[in-house]
């Protein structure tokens, strides 16, 4: 489908780049007009003579007619290829030029500026047998307008074919996680290998960027799991280090508090402390545990625990 309206758009496109601007600026009609008064002035100086002047003004009409095929106007980014009975005679404009009518006509208005054109690549196989479809556009730019004219019946649709040939083929080449990843590499061997494939019809390309790539939707729920299942990996090894760091931590304070045993009952006070401090916690300690303590010790965390619950 959208094959069918790139060529509905290149058909209308055809019709004004092969079209002759005649008749289309003011030049003309001044040109006729001071034909017509030229015409005008003969007959009236000839006015005695009714048949002769009646002559003089149809020939007028008709010299006037023909001049004013003469002139064309090009715009400043607009260049006009001219053939002369069939022969390419020279590129003319910007600017107003002269065609000799009937003998010279204007084959092609080149319009120099930089142009979009939309291409796609729909259920193509990447390297490892994945159908994706592909949207991208291309930027380029007349640089001949000779060859343009003369080298390829209708620039515009070869360059799109071109381009999707080429996307086709890159499509080809390239596997779907670099395709997924390298979409910069992948847009410099498109623009490489189309700007191969129309510099011989004075195409340059300025650019050639991806704008989507589309996988099938059973492919991006197996990608999906297989992303989550990668990070719950790495999640469950991180995790791991971490219990490796914790145990070699509790082995150097387990020496520590071996060789201090006051540093240790003073880490069993915090302990409960952090425990009692939850308002509704119930913590059960052994008796051995309390035992340990000094008499101090359980006083003190016997008056901690009455003050928290006064809180």
């Amino acid at each position: 489908m959208a094959a069918e309206k790139n060529t509905e758009v290149y058909v209308e496109w055809e019709e004004y780049s092969g079209r002759d601007k005649i008749g289309v600026n003011p030049l003309s009609f001044v040109v006729f007009l001071c034909a017509m008064m030229a015409a005008g002035v003969a007959a009236v100086m000839v006015r005695d003579r009714v048949p002769l002047a009646l002559g003089i003004l149809a020939l007028g009409a008709v010299a006037a007619a023909i001049l004013a095929l003469s002139p064309r106007v090009a715009n400043e980014w607009e260049r006009a290829v001219i053939l002369r009975l069939g022969r390419f005679k020279g590129i003319s404009g910007p600017g107003v030029f002269w065609v000799i009518p009937f003998f010279e006509r204007v084959a092609l208005w080149a319009d120099l500026r930089v142009r979009t054109t939309t291409f796609a690549a729909e259920k193509t196989l990447t390297a490892d047998t994945v159908p994706v479809d592909v949207d991208a556009v291309l930027f380029w730019q007349i640089s001949g307008a000779e060859q343009a004219a003369l080298q390829v019946e209708d620039y515009r649709k070869a360059v799109s074919w071109a381009a999707q040939t080429a996307l086709r083929d890159i499509i080809g080449k390239t596997h779907l996680a670099d395709m997924l990843t390298g979409r910069e590499a992948i847009d410099v061997d498109l623009k490489r290998l189309i700007d191969a494939r129309t510099h011989d019809w004075g195409i340059v390309v300025k650019s050639v960027e991806i704008r989507d790539v589309t996988i099938p939707p059973s492919l991006e729920d197996a990608m999906s799991r297989q992303a989550q299942a990668e990070r719950e990996k790495r999640a469950r090894v991180i995790l791991g280090d971490a219990e490796v760091e914790i145990a070699a931590k509790f082995e150097t304070a387990a020496l520590r508090y071996a060789n201090n045993p006051t540093a240790f009952q003073l880490r069993a006070m915090n302990v409960l402390y952090e425990g009692l401090k939850e308002k509704g916690s119930l913590m059960v300690v052994p008796t051995a545990v309390v035992d340990s303590l000094s008499v101090g010790g359980a006083a003190g965390i016997a008056a901690l625990r009455g003050r928290l619950e006064r809180e």
